[in-house]
């Protein structure tokens, strides 16, 4: 495909819950693709099933999106203080709450034609169809009862205000779509198409039911309304999760009956994001909503970088990309048809890669923004040092102080034993831990400074003492400042528990032999 400034791609969302994390896989392969191609990314938002609406959902979204640095260049961008909609570019609305007359005016359009009709059949009704269906064994679908009825009936109906949808009329003898993938079966209609994910598509149409267009309070249903909006909004390429992909078969019939055979856009059909034991990943499965991870402090590098991969394979032995480079790198060919399972720990890999990668100074920064170095214990300078002591350990900025209560509260009492280093007596355990205190009473204030040079300078002094012995120097001093087997090293814990707080530790250590 050659470069094209017409290339538009949508990230079209209901805003019934936070973003999925899936959902965000979509936008960004919509994205990569647009951006591949020079083109535009548009957000869109599919709220014609008011029943479900979460309140704030629509904020989150676009806020998602931002966090993850996926730019919109069209569309819905932003909700003001109002709690308003802010839209941007010349082919909206984009929001679908606010396009019921386009669509109405389609579906009259397809009465008018005789691809569709009006039924007004009851739930009651409906659902006893359903089960009488299922008891013979037969998909359930709509009989056709109500395209029985003359135009005088529907008229008179009508006219009382009797409850009614309108019904698309599956054309079930006539061959819709690019007929890539052909039957054997020539006395019947079927549907195809070229998948840019999954290759040749084929669907019976005697399968395919009567789909509802507009529903009874005048809303359509998602069916016709993405076909319009696609029309209208220019749309050449669309990637979408593969749940949609048995509906696209409805999709092309309907572009082919509203006459926009030639503005069809390419479909692609993204493999579902799985949990490890290969089902549908949910809530039970932990964080789903992007919303979750980022209140963890996974950083946004780290999860685009993640599920980039997760369905799409560069066909090379690299696993580190940035947005830029999957901008550069990203390649419509190379998506994956097979489900892809999510797995916590790998992303864990990927985001503490990216914290280490971060200048410290914007390390601290972010775990500022974001009130992860909040703790009622801490000063800021003692927060800092705990931050970058865990740099280098932690898979998310929320665990900045996972397992480093020893240098934050005062110490439980620890068992003596825990002092020595393999054989060593007594006398040498407090031989060494003097020493340590002498060390330590002499070290200049000015290097307990949240500044890892100061660390650097720290270690670079207890080195030096500890000379060849290290083990039976050093053991016995992070013992004494942690009460710990088990601990970060004790250059950092001279560091981050400063002069006067080490030497109480140290004493209280003595006391013990």
């Amino acid at each position: 495909m050659t470069r094209n400034t017409q290339i538009r791609t949508r990230f079209a969302p209901s805003p019934t819950g936070f973003l999925h994390i899936g959902g965000l896989r979509s936008a960004l392969t919509n994205y990569l693709f647009a951006k591949k191609y020079d083109g535009q990314f548009i957000l869109r938002l599919e709220d014609t099933d008011q029943e479900r609406l979460v309140k704030d959902s629509v904020k989150d979204i676009i806020d998602s999106l931002n966090w993850a640095g996926l730019k919109i260049d069209e569309g819905v961008i932003g909700v003001d203080e109002k709690g308003e909609i802010v839209e941007k570019g010349e082919k909206g609305p984009y929001v679908q709450s606010k396009r019921l007359k386009i669509y109405q005016k389609y579906a009259k359009q397809l009465v008018n034609q005789g691809d569709a009709y009006y039924c007004f059949c009851s739930s009651e009704r409906l659902n006893e169809m359903r089960k009488q269906q299922q008891k013979q064994g037969e998909a359930p679908m709509y009989d056709r009862e109500c395209y029985k009825l003359s135009d005088e009936q529907v008229k008179t109906r009508l006219k009382r205000g009797q409850k009614h949808v309108i019904r698309l009329k599956i054309p079930r003898e006539r061959d819709f779509g690019a007929k890539v993938a052909v039957s054997e079966n020539k006395n019947e209609g079927f549907t195809s198409f070229d998948d840019m994910v999954r290759g040749p598509c084929l669907f019976q149409n005697k399968l395919i039911d009567d789909q509802v267009l507009i529903k009874s309070d005048g809303f359509p249903t998602y069916h016709l309304a993405v076909v319009v909006d696609d029309y209208e909004m220019e749309i050449p390429h669309v990637f979408r999760g593969e749940e949609w992909l048995p509906s696209t078969a409805k999709h092309i019939i309907l572009w082919e009956l509203l006459g926009w055979k030639d503005k069809m856009p390419k479909f692609g059909h993204l493999p579902q994001l799985l949990n490890l034991n290969g089902k549908k990943l949910s809530k039970r499965d932990g964080d789903v909503s992007v919303r979750d991870f980022y209140k963890k402090g996974y950083l946004p590098e780290a999860i685009l970088n993640y599920i980039a991969l997760l369905g799409w394979n560069p066909k090379t032995t690299e696993e580190i990309f940035s947005l830029k480079d999957l901008e550069e790198r990203f390649d419509e060919k190379k998506l994956n048809k097979a489900g892809a399972r999510f797995d916590y720990k790998r992303l864990d890999w990927f985001s503490n890669y990216y914290i280490k990668q971060l200048e410290d100074k914007e390390y601290l920064k972010i775990l500022k923004n974001q009130n992860f170095l909040e703790n009622l214990k801490l000063d800021y300078e003692k927060a800092a040092k705990i931050a970058l002591i865990q740099k280098e350990r932690i898979s998310k900025l929320g665990d900045v102080f996972l397992d480093i209560d020893y240098l934050i509260y005062d110490l439980e009492k620890f068992e003596k034993n825990l002092l020595g280093w393999k054989k060593m007596t007594d006398d040498e355990i407090k031989q060494n831990l003097q020493k340590a205190k002498e060390v330590i009473e002499k070290i200049d204030k000015k290097y307990f400074s949240s500044d890892r040079k100061n660390l650097e300078k720290i270690t670079e002094i207890l080195l030096e003492v500890a000379g060849e012995n290290r083990g039976e120097f050093l053991w016995p001093l992070r013992v004494a400042l942690t009460g710990k087997k088990q601990s970060v090293s004790p250059f950092e814990c001279v560091w981050v528990l400063g002069k006067e707080k080490s030497i109480q530790r140290i004493n209280k250590a003595l006391a013990l032999i």
